[in-house]
């Protein structure tokens, strides 16, 4: 079984539909379909796993989560590192979108 330190310290088991959730509030009002999202949860499943290890830190699971929704949607992206990242700021996001742009052209 794959459990999931919190911030908090507490571990819960690894959920899918966890993830599914956090990507679904994400992409809301966006073009991505419940397919790409399951199809995604399940690629971030399988990069934890993995890892071999038997606890993943919260922070991991995101991480896991950041790269591909990259790739899928950047304004999901954006809502998702937000959030994750806990932006404070304006230049929180600027900082996100020029590593966007950086991204995109290379």
């Amino acid at each position: 079984m794959l459990l999931i330190k919190k911030r908090s310290g507490a571990t819960e088991p690894f959920r899918r539909s966890k993830v599914i959730a956090g990507l679904a509030k994400a992409t809301q009002g966006r073009p991505v379909s419940e397919d790409q999202l399951a199809l995604m949860a399940q690629g971030v499943e399988e990069t934890l796993r993995a890892s071999g290890k038997a606890i993943i830190n919260s922070e991991e699971v995101g991480k896991a989560i950041l790269e591909p929704l990259k790739e899928l949607d950047e304004v999901a992206y954006l809502r998702f590192a937000s959030v994750y990242s806990e932006f404070n700021s304006l230049e929180d996001f600027e900082d996100a979108i020029a590593s966007l742009k950086n991204h995109s052209h290379s």
